[in-house]
């Protein structure tokens, strides 16, 4: 092995970790992360199966003296969400990441990472490559597109699996096993709207500098969305001045916060350009001071652009968008009664896109209460549908229920504690994760979710910690070793 992670150990993970990273995997381009995969199997020689969409299990036979005991998978997905930073030219459809490692810290240069969840495919392909590791019967599990709705669990055909215990690798924070979590949907809102000849200046309203991060792990964080931002200074920018919509957008991923959206506008060629800039600059005060501790570099920017073809949208139109907005839902909805600390109900307005007839709202919505979860889509729809528009939603998926008697969990906690001196957190989450699909195609199914230290996910501050990723391979080798 020659590249920039050559060094660290376990060599083989990062070996695998590298080479993964190495192929473009963004949610739905993952079929040549899908196709190495199959290509690992067919040079171990290990039985596996691919599906229509993609999704990949191997099958490895229990090492001698692990024959009786009961098989496990090993759980993770193929594919990762794609962000970038504004003046990084990588195409996500074809280029792998630019590693970085400093201090024991890995990273992409200007992109995601992907170690959610490149790592956990990276352990179990090490797994399966290994010749001296002691496990039962073991079933790796690849699915994918979990990052747009966990489709890939969604669809997988489960009647081939035989294990009862799931070790899903797909959580972010070494010490902590994950039991339960929301459900969620993606719904999506459409406004058309009506477009009119007219002259004017071309300007754009662009807020940018925000941290964004995770919708399901950084939801409690109170940092800033660029999309809601952006409808609100719209707002208060409209009580001032008259201006026309001609395209909103921002985000890119609807389980990602926005870190930038802008607006495109046109205003009368008489406007007093100075009482606007003086606005903007005031909204720009009143950002930074409020999400000076979560988002402090929180810019609010005005500047003019070359006339286009596109016509503005009418009075009216502009009014619809600038509604919807405003008042959509955005973050926390409620929290959890039950669990200290835990969010109960949000959604995300993830991305807003302009297109020519119409202007399109993305949300994730989670929810661990299925009828909290209805009640928010009602919300958005009874909106929608007074202004003219409509919600669609896609990719709905269970919530995880906490499972009172688990052996698994148990045998995670004293493996930990064997190893570490001291108990680790159980803990409920509010992101989606594929349990709760596998829980309910397999009775039974014993699952815990866990994985190593990795910060801004989804973001392209996203990193990993290498020290971390050792000590959670060990840590799952010695549950392997501990299920006879």
């Amino acid at each position: 092995m020659s590249g920039v992670l050559s060094a660290l150990e376990p060599r083989e993970v990062f070996q695998y970790f590298e080479e993964i990273c190495a192929i473009p995997h963004g949610s739905t381009n993952t079929k040549e992360i899908s196709d190495y995969c199959v290509n690992f199997a067919k040079e171990h020689n290990l039985k596996y199966v691919q599906d229509e969409d993609g999704n990949v299990v191997i099958w490895k036979p229990a090492t001698p003296g692990y024959e009786n005991a009961e098989p496990i998978m090993i759980q993770g997905h193929l594919d990762m969400v794609c962000e970038k930073e504004a003046d990084c030219d990588i195409d996500f459809e074809k280029d792998g990441l630019e590693l970085q490692l400093e201090d024991g810290i890995i990273s992409a240069k200007g992109t995601t990472l992907g170690g959610d969840d490149g790592i956990a495919v990276a352990y179990a392909l090490a797994i399966l490559d290994s010749d001296t590791i002691p496990h039962p019967p073991l079933e790796a599990v690849f699915t994918i597109d979990e990052e747009i709705g966990l489709l890939g669990a969604a669809s997988l055909d489960c009647s081939v699996l035989k294990s009862k215990k799931m070790l899903n690798i797909d959580s972010e924070e070494e010490g902590y096993l994950l039991v339960s979590c929301a459900g969620g949907v993606t719904s999506t809102c459409y406004l058309p709207v009506e477009r009119q000849k007219k002259d004017g200046m071309t300007m754009e309203l662009t807020i940018s500098g925000l941290n964004g991060g995770h919708s399901g792990v950084e939801i409690d964080k109170g940092r800033a969305n660029a999309c809601q931002l952006l409808g609100r200074s719209l707002y208060m920018l409209q009580k001032e001045i008259s201006f026309d919509i001609i395209a909103v957008n921002g985000g890119l991923k609807d389980n990602a916060i926005p870190r930038e959206a802008s607006a495109v506008i046109l205003v009368d060629a008489d406007t007093d350009m100075t009482a606007f800039e003086n606005q903007v600059t005031k909204l720009d005060e009143i950002y930074k001071k409020e999400f000076i501790s979560v988002d402090p570099d929180v810019t609010v920017t005005l500047t003019e652009k070359a006339d286009g073809n596109e016509m503005p949208m009418t009075k009216k139109a502009t009014d619809k968008v600038i509604v919807a907005l405003l008042n959509l839902p955005g973050g926390i909805q409620r929290m959890s009664a039950d669990v200290e600390g835990l969010v109960q109900t949000s959604l995300n307005l993830g991305i807003l896109e302009t297109k020519e007839k119409e202007v399109v709202f993305s949300f994730s919505v989670r929810s661990s209460v299925g009828t909290e979860k209805e009640e928010v889509v009602n919300r958005m729809t009874s909106l929608m549908e007074m202004l003219g528009g409509r919600v669609d939603c896609k990719g709905d998926y269970p919530a995880w229920e906490y499972r009172q008697d688990s052996p698994l969990r148990d045998l995670m906690v004293r493996v930990y504690e064997e190893k570490y001196g001291k108990k680790p957190v159980i803990q409920a989450i509010h992101a989606g994760l594929e349990c709760g699909f596998f829980s309910g195609k397999i009775p039974g199914l014993d699952c815990v979710s866990f994985g190593p230290d990795m910060k801004d996910i989804h973001t392209p501050k996203e990193r990993m910690d290498a020290a971390s990723v050792k000590r959670t391979w060990d840590y799952i080798l010695e549950i392997l070793k501990q299920s006879k």
